[in-house]
């Protein structure tokens, strides 16, 4: 089996048995809805913070196998980490998207196995939007904000 192939049983393990994915979260912290208009892609994802770590992500919505699977491997990679932490494994996942080699490969667990959807630009968004969904509830909770619902179009 080559890499190519595994990478693509990873991306449908996680498209058809998604970790993490549910539509509540007890005692979140942020709630933030992201869109994909160009696709129709939604997403919303919730955060519990705990001495500043990523207690629990989950996410839901719907969408193609790339956004849902992508999420799903997010959600994975950063659960237990600093925000901070967090925040530099959805820039390395950004970069990763947009064409560089990831720096922490190690740290983004199944997320690098999406690194080949950066050859179809049309896709990259729906791979990026679980991880800046991420990004903005991360910013969203280090700017005060408790329990704040955010919306945003990628």
């Amino acid at each position: 089996m080559s890499m190519e192939d595994l990478y693509q049983e990873i991306i449908l393990d996680h498209y058809r048995k998604p970790k993490n994915r549910a539509p509540a979260l007890d005692n979140e912290d942020v709630h933030v809805h992201h869109s994909n208009p160009l696709c129709g892609d939604e997403m919303d994802l919730r955060v519990r913070v705990v001495d500043g770590n990523l207690d629990a992500v989950v996410f839901d919505g719907e969408g193609c196998s790339i956004s849902q699977a992508s999420a799903s491997a997010m959600t994975q990679a950063v659960i237990g980490r600093e925000l901070k932490d967090g925040l530099e494994l959805a820039e390395d996942f950004r970069l990763m998207m947009h064409g560089d080699e990831p720096s922490r490969a190690d740290d983004l667990l199944d997320g690098v196995a999406f690194q080949g959807v950066s050859k179809f630009p049309v896709r990259v968004k729906c791979a990026l939007l679980g991880w800046m969904a991420l990004r903005d509830a991360i910013e969203t909770y280090q700017s005060g904000a408790s329990a704040h619902s955010v919306t945003h179009d990628d």
